[in-house]
């Protein structure tokens, strides 16, 4: 049973306060986003190389990509018709005004933007009726990107992701910040640390809010895997809640059943984190391909897609895309398994809506 209010952003209401966050590649599209829309959420599709499955797509990547954004819009609002459906598209990619404008002319609801700051995106979706989002993780970044929303384009944000130090995939926090919000040896999360930061966050969002006469609501997102976490961030006084790596063990998950059991199995001191190409620090499960990487191994790319901005072939430890890749395929031995903090909880593959219903039980 729903114990929380319903989320509203702007004209749109999910009935649960529930945010699926978007996995790439290939891990959160159609079949998982369309699922979360159906069960009262909002789905979210990942572009990361959306277009991997295109028989195009090492020779035309990036059109391959932006033909794969309406493709899986499309087979979403097939499954949830009246559902929310959203697009999450890195700012680190490549291609990052390609695939907002593909998104937002194949009718998307919403689009969350990460990796990077997204200054550009309410020129890029300017008149048009998708709502946008910035994920933030620090107080810092909230107050640069609303501020310079503010000034060049006159408006603010739709909704804001907040994107904690216990997130999967790529993280909005340096080494040593991660050490002060979110230790990763042996030691705990200093989880009221972090809380402070979020209430910061939620003051710079109001003072726009204010200014705009809008609600701007704020999402949590980062280790949010059952309900007590979830009653937590509540507390806090957001909006609702993202979350990922949760959803990767559901059936509906685009995920290959070996990623998903790469999860099951999993331990706790096997989720580390790990060095990324893009530059930014990340979290995923130890394997033999991660292993070698870390031992200072260099894998050189077979081919370059031109996938992500400032990236060079010849300097980076290993092709980020090629690594992925092999995790949407399944050979979860030579691939980039990217987790969250909580992923070795995982026991068992559940339905979305058993997921749904646990987060938001009291």
């Amino acid at each position: 049973m729903m114990t929380y209010p319903e989320l509203k952003i702007g004209d749109l209401t999910a009935k649960k306060p529930i945010i699926q966050g978007g996995m790439g590649i290939g891990i959160s599209l159609s079949g998982l986003a369309g699922a979360v829309a159906k069960a009262g959420g909002i789905g979210v599709i990942s572009t990361a190389q959306i277009g991997f499955r295109e028989p195009d797509f090492e020779e035309y990547p990036a059109e391959a990509c932006r033909r794969a954004i309406g493709k899986e819009l499309a087979k979403a609002r097939e499954i949830a018709p009246d559902g929310i459906i959203g697009f999450n598209i890195m700012t680190a990619l490549r291609d990052y005004e390609g695939h907002v404008r593909a998104a937002v002319e194949a009718g998307a609801d919403l689009i969350i933007s990460g990796a990077g700051l997204p200054l550009d995106l309410p020129g890029l979706a300017a008149e048009s009726q998708t709502k946008i989002a910035p994920i933030v993780s620090t107080e810092r970044s909230a107050a640069v990107i609303l501020k310079y929303w503010d000034r060049k384009y006159h408006r603010t944000a739709d909704l804001v992701v907040i994107e904690g130090p216990k997130a999967g995939g790529h993280l909005g926090f340096s080494r040593e910040q991660l050490e002060e919000y979110a230790e990763y040896d042996d030691k705990e999360y200093t989880e009221k640390s972090y809380d402070d930061e979020v209430k910061k966050i939620m003051a710079v969002v109001r003072k726009y809010g204010e200014k705009y006469g809008c609600l701007i609501p704020v999402v949590l997102a980062g280790g949010i895997y059952d309900r007590a976490a979830a009653k937590h961030a509540f507390s806090l006084g957001v909006d609702g809640i993202q979350v990922a790596t949760r959803f990767v063990t559901t059936e509906e998950c685009d995920a290959d059943i070996r990623y998903k059991e790469a999860y099951i199995r999993a331990n706790k001191e096997d989720i580390q984190i790990v060095k990324s190409p893009v530059g930014m620090p990340g979290r995923a499960i130890m394997n033999p391909f991660m292993e070698r990487v870390m031992a200072g191994e260099r894998i050189s790319p077979k081919k370059c897609l031109l996938c992500m901005k400032g990236c060079k072939p010849s300097e980076i430890p290993y092709c980020i895309t090629e690594s992925l890749l092999h995790a949407a395929k399944g050979e979860v031995d030579e691939a980039l398994l990217f987790c969250g903090a909580e992923a070795w909880r995982a026991e068992k593959i559940e339905t979305v809506e058993e997921v749904m219903d646990d987060l938001l039980q009291a």
